[in-house]
């Protein structure tokens, strides 16, 4: 057996990488958790209406999206990501305390939701910051997609061990609350003892590289000397390969329908018995397990740009089938399916897409202006679909989602396909 070629290859996944996979596995099973019960906490147990929800939901992911930029900014800055990556994490855990004390008030819920997310937003761009650094440029998909099979797992485990939690107790979502925080501090613990900083990569093989990144890769941002300035933030978006992505993203986040709105649909069309809801989510996460890392392994090999496409015709697809005629278990296999396809095909891919376009001094920086976008968008996109669901019905809202995918995937080409050109070297 060819050791030396072995050791290489394992070395392209490095220990920080799967440290940093096991922080997110431990914090998907928290996050989890409360998304899973989400829903049916705050339609059905507290009768919120699909747009009151919408707008919850969206305040869930894209009402502290400006506040990524500062926490890519400051990361960028003191160059200390780990530890604005740690305050993010630590963050998200108190959060879920919040819960119990927001008791039925959903304005109290909705801002102790916002704390939650600010803490995620905090924390996502500092963490694939640090996971661009620890690879191998030629093999971020590779790495980015081993960090979301980790990060599904504990998306997987998260809806089965709130379910476990709700029959041992009854149906008390305070109980899930409880669990929730005392998992994420696990992974605060885990994040201190193992994750370690490293330098930036240069630009990725294959992947058009941004003009403002160093002539010498190797130098970075590490070589670079002094602190990164305000103004360079602004003038990012001056770099042209950027704010096609930036602008892409946005598009695309604007065509994205919440997870909750999914599964409600699915819950509604197939009377999915209220116990068994969380497992609806976990459909998902098994799709999302099985093949983050393979289809990160073939954006290294064809190009990350069709892969992220693919992701979003899958999701289109997924809108067409809860909006027509297909009902029963075929209906659940094919949805749960292809949204599980959706995002392994576009979550760590569209970062491992966005890293090497983006200079070594700014990627953190950078990375959370694409984050977000698509988390502002997102905020919007809910908020439309709530009202659509009032005014239309839900599957006429569905469709509607898919005509809006199908739009926006054309515009990506044209914005994104001259920037990128298909990774030509094989990937061992």
């Amino acid at each position: 057996m060819d050791t030396g070629r072995s050791g290489r290859r394992f070395a392209l996944v490095s220990g920080n990488v799967v440290a940093l996979g096991a922080v997110s596995l431990i914090t998907d099973v928290s996050a989890e958790m409360v998304t899973a019960v989400l829903p049916l906490y705050l339609v059905l147990g507290l009768q919120l209406s699909p747009l009151a929800f919408g707008v919850v939901d969206g305040v869930y992911t894209g009402a502290t999206a400006l506040l990524r930029v500062v926490g890519g900014f400051v990361a960028d800055r003191i160059r200390r990501r780990k530890l604005v990556a740690g305050f993010g994490y630590a963050l998200s855990a108190v959060a879920k305390l919040g819960l119990l004390l927001a008791g039925r008030s959903v304005p109290l819920i909705g801002a102790v939701i916002a704390v939650d997310r600010l803490g995620k937003g905090v924390r996502s761009a500092p963490r694939d910051a640090l996971i661009t650094a620890s690879t191998p440029p030629e093999s971020l998909g590779r790495a980015f997609g081993v960090h979301r099979t980790m990060d599904s797992v504990g998306a997987f485990l998260g809806p089965l061990v709130a379910m476990a939690v709700l029959l041992a107790v009854g149906r008390s979502y305070d109980a899930v609350f409880v669990t929730s925080f005392c998992v994420a501090a696990l992974a605060v613990v885990v994040l201190v003892l193992f994750v370690r900083e490293r330098p930036s990569q240069p630009p990725a093989v294959g992947d058009a590289p941004s003009p403002t990144d160093p002539a010498d890769g190797a130098a970075g941002e590490d070589a670079d000397g002094g602190k990164v300035a305000v103004r360079e933030v602004f003038g990012l978006l001056r770099d042209r390969p950027a704010r096609r992505l930036v602008t892409a993203a946005v598009l695309l986040g604007l065509a994205t329908v919440g997870d909750g709105f999914v599964y409600l649909l699915l819950q509604r069309r197939e009377n999915v018995d209220l116990t068994w809801f969380p497992l609806l989510a976990v459909g998902t996460s098994l799709v999302y397990l099985l093949l983050a890392t393979p289809i990160g392994l073939l954006a290294d090999r064809i190009g990350r740009l069709p892969v992220v496409l693919g992701g979003y015709a899958a999701l289109g697809v997924t809108y067409l089938l809860l909006a027509g005629p297909v009902a029963g278990w075929p209906l659940l296999v094919l949805a749960l399916t292809l949204y599980g396809v959706f995002y392994a095909a576009t979550d760590g891919v569209l970062i491992a897409l966005a890293g090497p376009v983006l200079p070594a001094r700014l990627r953190t920086t950078g990375i959370a202006l694409v984050q977000s976008g698509q988390a502002l968008a997102y905020l919007v996109s809910s908020v439309l679909f709530g009202l659509g669901w009032q005014a239309w019905g839900p599957e006429n809202a569905a469709g509607v989602a898919a005509v809006a995918v199908a739009a926006v995937l054309l515009v990506t080409v044209l914005l994104l396909a001259p920037a990128y050109r298909p990774v030509t070297r094989k990937v061992s």
